[in-house]
């Protein structure tokens, strides 16, 4: 018993120190402390909810439903939608519910206050170096999102920034999947530049290109739509946050919400299709069981959201059927992939439990071949980027 014990504890030690390094492996700083989430409601939420419209109360952004906001939105004037969208940008981007053009006008509005924000601070010479610097980074970040054509669903500029990008058009789609990232990303690294010798499918945003592209090129006439979601606080370097679930927990509610208002607002697309990367599959994996069956269309008879994990730590549980019957799982993980060194354990809390590739997990295993590394699972060319794609189109036929 002492020498089980003893290896028990070796496992957690050995848990911590590789789940940590997902921060080191993406990029992370050397150390970090503990991450404080975004849960509450975003900025101008207060004096939103202390206005009348049409003598009614308007959805309070802390618990209303994503379908009482789509109620609430259906109701109002195209001139009243845009009035609320210029007074309360940083509530109506953030609404899961509200219409996507208005989230898309929203968060441009957002994007532009707070790069004319950031520039100010990088340009006052009574600031301290650093925090200039920081500055003119977020202003650049959101120049860059602010580019034509670019359709942010979801901004909040708050702690290191959260961020979500539709690609493809959500109000016309028969197919959504949504990405779902891992450790370090936030507003900064999201549509972070490739390094060197990589292809641009290694960022939340070049993943969610990515698998557009690939449906698109095996079904071309199939309207699809993909949200790369970092819209959770990740962790971040060689810290704790990596081997418990304390983030995919506080994660996990923000997750089903915008799951919500997808079927409120592309009601013709039928069950989004999860794609969770790294610690992105905590996330997922603490959604799960919220998720429930959703409605069943002609293209998805079985009504249940496909959810793909690929590099996964765990997902928290000993078994696919732990995740409830909302979901249908998927894994993937490539032979060079370092996450396959990790003890697959959960000890006091330390740890993200079962393998998810293993046999016993109950998940429906796709090949990963010509992926190499931790984040190269959408690069063009690979096994896994067209197993994804035909998952996301319910081509289940056409995966290996």
């Amino acid at each position: 018993m002492r020498i089980e014990l003893r290896r028990l504890g070796v496992a957690v030690l050995a848990a911590v120190a590789v789940l940590a390094d997902t921060g080191a492996a993406a990029g992370g700083a050397v150390a970090a402390g503990e991450q404080v989430p975004v849960t509450a409601p975003p900025a101008g939420s207060d004096a939103w909810n202390r206005q009348l419209f049409g003598g009614q109360a308007p959805p309070d952004p802390a618990d209303a439903s994503p379908a009482s906001v789509a109620a609430f939105f259906a109701r109002l004037t195209p001139v009243e939608r845009q009035l609320l969208t210029a007074r309360y940008p940083l509530v109506v981007g953030n609404l899961d519910g509200a219409p996507p053009a208005l989230r898309y006008r929203a968060n441009a509005l957002a994007l532009a206050a707070e790069r004319s924000a950031a520039r100010r601070t990088a340009a006052d010479p009574a600031r301290p170096a650093a925090e200039r610097s920081a500055a003119a980074d977020r202003a650049a970040v959101c120049d860059r999102l602010l580019r034509p054509g670019r359709r942010i669903l979801a901004f909040d500029p708050r702690g290191r920034g959260l961020v979500a990008e539709v690609y493809g058009d959500l109000a016309s789609a028969r197919r959504v999947s949504v990405l779902v990232p891992g450790a370090d990303t936030d507003l900064g690294r999201f549509d972070r530049e490739p390094a060197p010798g990589q292809d641009a499918a290694h960022s939340a945003a070049g993943m969610g290109r990515a698998l557009h592209a690939e449906q698109r090129r095996l079904a071309p006439d199939v309207r699809t739509a993909v949200v790369a979601w970092a819209g959770y606080t990740t962790p971040v370097g060689l810290g704790p946050d990596t081997a418990t679930d304390r983030l995919a927990r506080a994660g996990a509610p923000r997750l089903r919400r915008l799951l919500a208002g997808l079927a409120a607002t592309a009601p013709d697309a039928g069950v989004p299709s999860l794609f969770c990367h790294s610690y992105g599959s905590v996330v997922c994996g603490a959604a799960a069981p919220g998720i429930r069956a959703g409605r069943r269309t002609a293209d998805d008879p079985a009504g249940v959201t496909d959810m793909v994990v690929f590099g996964s730590p765990g997902m928290g549980v000993d078994h696919a059927r732990q995740l409830g019957d909302g979901v249908r799982l998927w894994a993937a993980r490539d032979a060079t992939d370092w996450i396959g060194d990790v003890p697959y354990v959960e000890i006091a809390g330390i740890g993200h439990g079962a393998d998810p590739t293993g046999p016993a997990f109950g998940a429906r295993v796709v090949s990963a071949a010509g992926a190499a590394g931790h984040t190269g699972y959408l690069s063009p060319g690979t096994a896994s980027l067209h197993n994804f794609a035909a998952i996301a189109l319910g081509r289940y036929g056409d995966v290996r």
